[in-house]
C-alpha cells in the first residue's frame, strides 16, 4: 500500500488524491451577487447538509491551487453574506460544467451556460430556474482553513426559503431520488449519477468556451436541442470558419443529398445526432449551415 505524508507531496497531487478518494461528492450550484448587483453562477463539490434544525448547509470555495487566488464566489458572500444553493441534477449537468468555466468578474455564467435566472423570495442572489431544488441561504459565517492555494473557506449558511419542484416528488409529497436523478462530482473529469453510477465531461475549455448567450438565436431556443446540448456546443473556443461550413456540407451532400433542403428542424436533429457520439465541430457546422 502506498503511503503518503501530505507534506512531502505536491499541493496539486495530494488535491487530485483526496477528491479521486473522497467521492461522490454531492454539488452545490451557488448562486450569489457581488457588492454592485452583478450575478455569478458556480458549482462546487466540497458541500453537504450539516443540520435539519437550524437548516445549515456548508460549502467551501478553496483558493485556487495553481496561483493562490480567491474565487469571486468567496468575495460574493464576504460583501454580500446570501447566496442561493441549487442541486445539479442529470438534465443540466453539462451547463453546470460549462458555468464552472473562469470567466472574468461581472460575467453573468447564467447567460454563458443558458441558464434561466428566478428572483428569489427572502435573499438577493437569483435562483437557477431549471433546479428541481433551490434553497435560498443567508451566509452566518466564513470560517477561513488557511491563506495557501489549496485552502478551503467554509461558508456556513443556513436555508431561509426552501423551493422544490413538484415533478420530483412521490405520491407521499417526498423526493423521489429516480425522479430527481442527481449528479455528483468525483474525480479528474468524473461524474456520478444516482440512476446509472459514472460517467465523464470534458473540462471546460481553459481559453474559455464561447457561452450559449452568444449563440444564434434559432439555436439558443431550439425545440430540438436540450440543455445539455447546449451546454456541449457552448464549450468551444470559437465557431467554425463560413468556408469550412460550405466544405463540410458540400462533402456531407455526396452521400446525404438531402441535406440541402434540410429544415432547421431537421438540421438540429442532425446536429444532436452527431452531438450524440461527441462530434462537436460537425454538429456546428450542421446548425451553421
Amino acid at each position: 500500500m502506498l503511503s503518503i505524508d501530505p507534506k512531502s507531496i505536491s499541493t496539486s497531487q495530494l488535491h487530485g488524491y483526496l477528491l479521486s478518494a473522497v467521492a461522490p461528492r454531492p454539488i452545490a450550484f451557488a448562486s450569489t451577487i457581488d457588492a454592485k448587483g452583478q450575478p455569478n453562477l458556480s458549482p462546487f463539490s466540497f458541500f453537504n447538509v450539516f443540520s435539519a434544525n437550524p437548516p445549515v448547509l456548508i460549502f467551501s470555495p478553496a483558493r485556487r491551487v495553481k496561483n493562490n487566488t480567491t474565487k469571486h464566489t468567496l468575495e460574493n458572500v464576504e460583501a454580500v453574506k446570501e447566496v442561493v444553493i441549487n442541486v445539479v441534477n442529470y438534465n443540466l449537468v453539462q451547463q453546470m460544467s460549462l458555468s464552472s468555466t473562469e470567466y472574468a468578474k461581472g460575467v453573468n455564467e447564467f447567460e454563458k451556460a443558458g441558464l434561466t435566472m428566478v428572483k428569489s423570495e427572502v435573499v438577493k442572489p437569483f435562483r437557477v430556474a431549471e433546479s428541481p431544488v433551490q434553497m435560498e441561504c443567508k451566509v452566518t459565517e466564513i470560517v477561513k482553513l488557511g491563506t495557501q492555494g489549496g485552502a478551503g473557506n467554509l461558508v456556513i449558511c443556513e436555508v431561509v426559503k426552501l423551493h422544490i419542484d413538484e415533478v420530483v416528488l412521490n405520491e407521499g409529497g417526498n423526493i423521489d431520488q429516480n425522479k430527481i436523478d442527481l449528479v455528483a462530482r468525483a474525480g479528474g473529469s468524473f461524474y456520478s449519477r444516482a440512476k446509472t453510477g459514472f460517467f465523464e465531461i470534458p473540462k471546460p475549455l481553459s481559453s474559455l468556451g464561447i457561452g450559449v448567450d452568444s449563440f444564434p438565436e434559432h439555436i439558443k431556443n431550439s425545440t430540438v436541442l436540450t440543455g445539455n446540448d447546449l451546454g456541449v456546443l457552448g464549450n468551444v473556443e470559437a465557431l467554425p470558419k463560413p468556408e469550412k461550413v460550405t466544405q463540410f456540407i458540400n462533402n456531407l451532400a455526396v452521400s446525404k443529398p438531402e441535406i440541402k433542403t434540410f429544415t432547421s428542424f431537421q438540421k438540429h436533429q442532425l446536429a444532436q445526432s452527431y452531438l450524440s457520439f461527441g462530434d462537436v465541430k460537425s454538429a456546428w457546422k450542421i446548425l451553421l449551415s
